[in-house]
């Protein structure tokens, strides 16, 4: 097993640690100056590709940030700072959780000449971490994504308010960037719902963002696959338009395709990888919208991609649903074509700052 001593004399695995390594030990993707992309000494912010790398570093930066907090690194020995100093940003402040104290967001402030393409401020929010007492916590909270639940968490009430405060302070609103992983960009996805719902659209960069459904993507049959995605678009676009015959009949306002529409004019940007089955998803969501085009059925999915089944049919029974995460109408979606070596190499955070990987760029308006 390689070792390595970073300059900050902190002794580093070239591996993934064990429960019962000794302290001071970490792993080296921990390590900006042993896996960081230490290439990108002059970034330019209109090149697509670093402003991918940057946004995944500040990430990997707040799960760092947490991981310092757990070893108790401070000063020379903390991990964290090369994430964000390197591409010349300063750590604004973090954000800390009121169940249990871990910081599962940052907000970056950068120390670049004000532009049109580079970010003043980047809130960052980490995902789940399985190491140390946060893993509770994060795994509550993805129960909540599952559930269609995040918003009913204090966690995303804190990085909500931070990110209407941060917005509040700024005359300009499109230099405020947001960015996260798995469960952070479900974090950020929603924040960003939620400002784009009020006229205000925030650069995001959402990676590995969950899309719990049926694994369809995962059938290797096209013709099946796309056989099942008809006949669920029919089936939710009919109980749409049941539901939306039964709220007019109630006068009811706020529906669903007015809250969908009013999303219209944001594209996120979404990172996927197809072997992670967590945001794989995402990959036919919008595909199958083109295909649905191309055989005469593009006025049904466009009213059926507004919906969830499991939502218009709750509605339908007069019982209370909430809105699913994935539902957008725009995304710009880079998908990573690089075969993984399993999922946690397809789930992971550093796959979107490394060069060498074969992306495919997808713009769905």
């Amino acid at each position: 097993m390689a070792c390595y001593i970073t300059p900050n004399n902190v002794k580093i695995e070239s591996q993934e640690p064990s429960s019962k390594n000794l302290e001071g030990i970490i792993s080296e993707r921990e390590s900006f100056e042993l896996c960081g992309p230490s290439h990108l000494t002059n970034i330019d912010w209109t090149n697509p590709d670093h402003r991918r790398s940057v946004a995944a570093c500040l990430v990997q930066g707040v799960y760092i940030l947490e991981r310092d907090r757990q070893e108790n690194r401070q000063a020379s020995k903390a991990l964290a700072p090369p994430w964000w100093n390197f591409f010349q940003f300063d750590l604004h402040s973090q954000l800390i959780d009121d169940a249990d104290s871990c910081i599962f967001g940052a907000i970056y402030k950068s120390k670049h000449p004000p532009s049109q393409h580079t970010p003043s401020y980047v809130i960052a929010f980490r995902g789940t971490l399985i190491k140390g007492n946060a893993f509770s916590r994060d795994l509550e909270l993805d129960i909540h994504i599952i559930k269609n639940g995040l918003h009913l968490t204090s966690r995303f009430d804190i990085a909500m308010q931070a990110v209407r405060n941060l917005v509040g302070s700024q005359t300009s609103k499109s230099n405020i960037w947001l960015t996260g992983h798995s469960l952070g960009s479900a974090m950020a996805l929603l924040a960003g719902k939620r400002m784009a719902k009020t006229g205000i659209f925030l650069d995001s960069y959402l990676f590995n963002p969950p899309f719990f459904s049926a694994p369809l993507e995962n059938i290797k049959d096209a013709n099946i696959k796309h056989g099942i995605r008809i006949a669920s678009s029919f089936l939710t676009a009919g109980l749409a338009v049941a539901a939306k015959i039964k709220n007019a009949n109630q006068q009811r306002s706020n529906t669903p395709e007015d809250s969908f529409l009013a999303l219209a004019g944001w594209a996120p940007c979404l990172f996927v990888n197809p072997m992670d089955h967590i945001c794989s998803e995402y990959i036919g969501y919008f595909e199958h919208r083109k295909k649905m085009e191309e055989i005469g059925a593009g006025g049904i999915e466009r009213l059926a991609t507004q919906h969830s089944i499991s939502g218009v049919f709750l509605n339908a029974i007069g019982k209370e649903s909430h809105e699913p995460l994935h539902l957008l109408p725009s995304a710009n979606l880079t998908v990573n074509l690089t075969p993984a070596v399993d999922f946690k190499d397809a789930h992971g955070i550093h796959q979107w700052w490394r060069c060498d990987q074969q992306l495919e760029n997808r713009v769905y308006s």
